[in-house]
């Protein structure tokens, strides 16, 4: 299997795999998109001596790089422009800004302007929500990060946090080195993983209650399960960055006007690196 399916590209059948499927009485290979879980497992607990049945969520480095949070309108944020009156000419001469890097393109020309981008809200208040269920600053820092992205070469989750953690926008008191914004960039990646989805209220209670499998390029098979919830933490903050999304099919990128202000959303997607 493993071979051939690095030696296919797009959509393919494989018939020896159906036997072994049938006798599993496995008919689909994809769980349900409500579900982080995608395969349960039983482990047995030599310590307690006591069988768990439990759920991973798999994640493969065959093909491209899988996501962690999907894009969609629901992870859009909503930040007004302030400081600068723009007229209808400008607008539409920013909005219409096609280059390769549109959207970073956009907010700099905005800023050359004199604006500045100021977090408003989320376009969909479930993920708001659920968001400040896991911590009522993550709104503000994951906005924070979203226009460091976006007006910047960072990407990576972890650099964009050390980035954050060094201008400190949530002014912290950082006179002993917690290390505020990891922590809770963290504690939002690992709920993300093990359960809450943006379009669903999260009430805490992991789905996928035993971790991930991480299948590498070379077929071998790595467990990070949450009984180790250190090395599973520093396993997303370290594999994980920031992705553009269509900002045509989610509704981003561009200004417009809502209750008398200047606005402009910015999308959230993270993927694997």
């Amino acid at each position: 299997m493993l071979t051939s399916i690095k030696g296919a590209n797009g959509v393919f059948s494989l018939p020896e795999t159906e036997h072994f499927l049938n006798s599993i009485y496995c008919s689909t290979l994809k769980a349900k998109s409500t579900s982080k879980t995608d395969i349960n497992i039983v482990i047995h607990d030599k310590q307690i001596n006591q069988n768990a049945n439990l759920g991973f969520s798999i994640k493969s480095q065959l093909g491209g790089d899988s996501t962690l949070l999907n894009a969609g309108k629901t992870t859009n944020f909503i930040f007004d422009i302030v400081d600068v009156q723009l007229s209808s000419n400008q607008i539409e001469q920013i909005n219409q800004i096609d280059s390769r890097s549109k959207i970073k393109d956009r907010i700099l020309e905005i800023q050359k302007l004199g604006g500045t981008l100021i977090l408003s809200d989320l376009e969909q208040s479930i993920f708001k929500n659920n968001l400040i269920l896991i911590d009522s600053c993550l709104p503000k820092i994951l906005s924070e990060i979203l226009l460091t992205f976006f007006t910047s070469n960072l990407s990576s989750i972890s650099s964009l946090c050390e980035f954050i953690t060094h201008i400190n926008p949530l002014n912290f008191d950082t006179q002993f080195s917690h290390q505020f914004y990891e922590y809770k960039i963290k504690r939002f990646l690992t709920d993300v993983a093990l359960g809450m989805m943006p379009s669903k209220v999260w009430t805490g209670k992991y789905d996928a209650t035993g971790g991930y499998l991480i299948v590498k390029e070379n077929g071998d098979v790595l467990c990070y399960h949450i009984y180790n919830k250190n090395q599973f933490e520093d396993y997303l903050f370290e594999n994980t960055k920031l992705d553009t999304a269509s900002s045509s099919r989610h509704d981003f990128g561009q200004i417009f006007a809502a209750n008398g202000k200047l606005c402009f959303k910015l999308n959230l997607q993270v993927r694997f690196k």
